[in-house]
């Protein structure tokens, strides 16, 4: 068995950041880690070579170019995300928190848990595939599938559909859509779209209608009725 690679939570938040950025851009530039961070760019481009020198490599990084996960730093990267997501899991299904509570709670927890401890909250929640915001949970051995749905803030009028995933960075945003019965699974269906960047009118099985500012429909992703 494969020993973990022993890494400061410092270096840990870095890695899942470039993961996550990397998504929609790479190479990942250091001003996007900077922004997502909260650090000062140079401190950031620091913190970027000294990831590049690790033995082993976690980062490839080129000036002017910009930073890419190594096979080893990917890795680690998902390790972190797979003890995030599992204990966003753990503490909905098992101890009641809601889903607007678990993100900051398991980003203190991640970098802690024990390699049996996660097998365990595996086990118990029967090795799930997602967690409460939708978003895919790494396997063990490190293989992440992807991640579903189509952006609200993307689709035209008449189209509808299951929210299948949420934005989990903002629990104001999450209570806001509790607070409109929009969750995982609520089926909504497009009826308007104000003109230059107006809400996305939406409404539910129940005929409720809401009007969705693009920040929020932005953070909501749908599975289309087929």
């Amino acid at each position: 068995m494969q020993t973990r690679l022993k890494l400061s939570q410092a270096i840990e938040d870095y890695l899942k950041t470039i993961f996550d950025l990397q998504r929609n851009q790479s190479p990942v530039s250091t001003n996007a880690i900077a922004e997502r961070l909260g650090y000062a760019a140079a401190s950031v481009t620091g913190m970027i070579k000294k990831l590049a020198k690790h033995d082993p490599p976690l980062v490839n990084y080129e000036r002017h170019y910009g930073v890419t996960l190594t096979q080893v730093g990917e890795k680690a990267a998902l390790e972190v995300l797979r003890h995030h997501r599992l204990i966003e899991l753990y503490l909905t299904e098992a101890l009641g928190y809601s889903w607007d509570e678990v993100h900051a709670e398991a980003e203190r927890l991640e970098h802690v848990i024990s390699e049996e401890f996660e097998d365990r909250i595996a086990n118990f929640l029967g090795n799930p595939t997602h967690d409460p915001h939708g978003d895919p949970i790494p396997t063990k051995a490190g293989v992440i599938a992807e991640a579903i749905g189509l952006r609200l803030s993307s689709l035209a009028i008449g189209q509808s559909g299951a929210v299948v995933r949420v934005d989990d960075t903002n629990p104001e945003l999450l209570r806001y859509l509790t607070k409109l019965g929009v969750e995982r699974g609520t089926q909504l269906t497009i009826v308007d779209i104000g003109p230059f960047d107006g809400p996305v009118h939406v409404t539910t099985v129940d005929d409720q209608t809401h009007a969705l500012g693009r920040k929020v429909a932005n953070s909501i992703y749908l599975e289309l009725a087929k």
